[in-house]
């Protein structure tokens, strides 16, 4: 047991060097300078010139965005404006322009027959099962109402009456397509202190956007913009949908300022859930509320199919910095090595002469050795220097691969 313990003390508490070995053989020797190569490619064509690891980057953009949407379209005979089909009106990222609208008049406060499928009843008891059900336009009362007919009735509701009936067919606004929409986006890189806008000062009223023509224009026609995502207006009148369209900030700022510019790219945002018949497309409801004489409030109920714009904005600045480049200097200086690492395991294992190569690369040298190399006696320097250099262990070896096999 002690003498395990002195083992481990005296592995402890060794010293290693380095030892150069020369190995003339040309197929290590080239696969050596390949992986060296390989290396030095990958840093400079992939770290330092395509990810521009040379440069502190600030993914932290700060945006501000306003939309406007102009143009006039036709809508159950008659001319409908940006406040009738722009919602909500303040111009923010997220906008809709409706399509389509299923209205309901008169409703007031009562009781009335449901007009949703599942709620047809032939009995009170067929209604009753439905208490506290959220799905249709009212509360369920519980009772069964008779149709005019003599078919299977609805139950009965109480809320707003009459309940809406959304199976009534209307015709779509298609003149959406001519409808322009105007983008005003400001962003601002903290880490740098730099701001930019999406449009110089001269007059833009008269650009459209083109991504080849006009990429920079902030006016941008709906028709354009269903078609880049491969959409239309009659496409989406049925159910309505999700248009994104992004802008994206890459400024690189050891380049003027002048080149940092956006690109705006377009995609259809609701295409996972366009094969889903519970949730398909975009609508929402909205009501105007009146007062009779009397004192007795109704309103008009709109079911809404709309196209609904997200405006996402993204992007990152760069810009040289000295850390960044010194460590991925370091980086790729030592990663050089990884040449010799593969050498030595091709030589200590696949070649022959693998031995011979083991036994010069390595070589242990106790304190004993090294003290009975030195002469007995008193000795001056210059034959210390002498007994030295006659050691079997100069430092660099030469070792011919063809003459070890």
């Amino acid at each position: 047991m002690a003498s395990l313990v002195w083992g481990c003390v005296t592995d402890f508490f060794t010293y290693e060097t380095t030892k150069s070995v020369v190995v003339k053989s040309w197929s290590v020797g080239i696969i050596n300078r390949i992986v060296q190569l390989l290396i030095i490619v990958y840093f400079v064509c992939w770290v330092f010139l395509h990810e521009k690891a040379y440069q502190v980057t600030d993914t932290g953009i700060e945006s501000a965005v306003m939309t406007k949407v102009k143009g006039f379209g036709y809508h159950d005979n008659r001319v409908m404006d940006v406040a009738d089909y722009v919602s909500p009106p303040q111009g923010a990222s997220v906008f809709c322009i409706i399509i389509r609208l299923i209205t309901t008049e008169n409703q007031s406060q009562g009781t009335c027959a449901e007009t949703v499928p599942i709620y047809k009843c032939n009995n009170d008891s067929e209604c009753q099962k439905h208490y506290g059900a959220i799905l249709g336009n009212g509360a369920i009362t519980g009772r069964c109402l008779p149709s005019n007919n003599g078919s299977t009735g609805f139950c009965e509701i109480r809320g707003w009456c009459p309940a809406e009936n959304d199976q009534i067919p209307s015709e779509p606004m298609l003149d959406a397509k001519n409808f322009t929409i105007f983008i005003k986006n400001s962003i601002r890189f903290p880490l740098f202190n730099v701001t930019r806008g999406n449009f110089e000062a001269e007059d833009i009223r008269k650009c459209k956007y083109h991504p080849v023509n006009s990429p920079l224009c902030p006016i941008f026609q709906v028709g354009d913009v269903l078609s880049y995502t491969g959409q239309d207006v009659a496409s989406l009148a049925k159910k309505g949908g999700e248009i994104g369209i992004n802008i994206e900030w890459k400024c690189n700022l050891d380049l003027s300022i002048d080149r940092c510019k956006p690109k705006y790219s377009f995609t259809r945002l609701d295409t996972p859930f366009a094969n889903n018949s519970n949730s398909k497309g975009y609508n929402f409801r909205f009501a105007k509320y009146f007062k009779k004489e009397n004192g007795t409030e109704f309103r008009t109920l709109y079911k809404a199919y709309a196209i609904r714009f997200d405006i996402m904005v993204t992007g990152n600045a760069r810009k040289f910095d000295t850390i960044p480049t010194l460590i991925n200097l370091v980086a790729a200086f030592t990663s050089i090595g990884l040449g010799t690492v593969l050498c030595d395991i091709i030589l200590l294992n696949f070649l022959k002469g693998a031995e011979q190569y083991r036994a010069k690369k390595f070589e242990e040298v106790s304190e004993a050795q090294i003290e009975a190399s030195f002469p007995q006696g008193r000795g001056s320097q210059t034959s210390l220097k002498a007994e030295m250099n006659s050691s079997y262990d100069s430092g660099a070896i030469s070792l011919d691969t063809e003459q070890a096999i």
